[in-house]
């Protein structure tokens, strides 16, 4: 039997189809016990539940973006020993983005464990010392302590959609002049990413970078029938303003693969 009544109520969910609730109640499992049996058991079950009867065609890129994605290696990625939830050709891409763009401020909506924001710092650190990395999560509980003590991250506990997150992010412009590297990884909900993007839209310059990741959720090409999200955020965003933002295609597709299924972007317009 089940000691964790989460989890029980996961198999619930699982068994009522209402698969999506039933993945988030594992992901905090996992975060404290990645080899958890149980989460691991779910999960398993809930993918194959979303692919099942789907085939899918012979091409390499794809096959392993989707077995890198479901294997759920990615939780068990770590930077400086710090889970760090992403993609290691992603982060690799990023490190040269922001060599190229050198960037004064790096903004993160979606702090987590802390072990992206170590990373930004990391790389900010050998071509600006004096550069901000400025990381949002609703929920600072998770945030490693290494995170917490770098004395170029800014961590704030708010919802990245909120006024506070707005007003700190135009001071920091003005503290760090410059091009701003921005990326967007918290809550993955199609509504709460655009109203993401709105509030960047008169914070972010003409040559600014920014990420939407996840956008490869419900089908593009992972977890298919997840619901609208990142990637639907992205096509809603330039159906209301298809000027604002340049896809850079050639950036996503130079490791096969990404996390942020059309979601690299330069800002164009002002």
């Amino acid at each position: 039997m089940l000691k964790n009544l989460k989890l029980l109520q996961g198999f619930e969910l699982y068994a009522s189809g209402n698969l999506m609730q039933a993945e988030l109640i594992c992901d905090p499992v996992l975060s404290k016990n990645p080899e958890d049996p149980e989460a691991l058991k779910l999960l398993g079950m809930i993918y194959y539940k979303l692919n099942q009867g789907k085939v899918v065609p012979a091409d390499a890129a794809l096959d392993y973006h989707l077995w890198y994605y479901n294997s759920r290696i990615w939780l068990k990625t770590s930077w400086a020993g710090v889970r760090t939830l992403k993609s290691p050709s992603d982060m690799w891409n990023y490190q040269e983005i922001i060599t190229e763009l050198k960037p004064n401020l790096i903004i993160e909506f979606g702090t987590c464990h802390g072990g992206s924001a170590l990373f930004f710092s990391s790389v900010i650190k050998q071509i600006n010392p004096k550069g901000k990395v400025f990381s949002v999560d609703v929920n600072s509980e998770f945030i490693n302590s290494l995170a917490k003590e770098d004395p170029l991250i800014e961590l704030m506990e708010a919802s990245s959609t909120s006024r506070e997150v707005a007003i700190r992010i135009s001071e920091l412009r003005k503290e760090y002049p410059g091009p701003v590297f921005a990326i967007l990884d918290s809550d993955h909900n199609k509504d709460h990413v655009l109203q993401e993007m709105l509030l960047l839209r008169h914070l972010l310059h003409p040559g600014d970078y920014l990420i939407v990741e996840d956008s490869n959720i419900n089908g593009h090409p992972v977890l298919p029938g997840w619901g609208e999200g990142p990637y639907e955020a992205v096509q809603e965003y330039f159906s209301l303003d298809p000027n604002d933002y340049e896809v850079d295609s050639s950036r996503e597709q130079k490791f096969g693969f990404s996390f942020a299924t059309g979601g690299f972007l330069i800002r164009k317009a002002a």
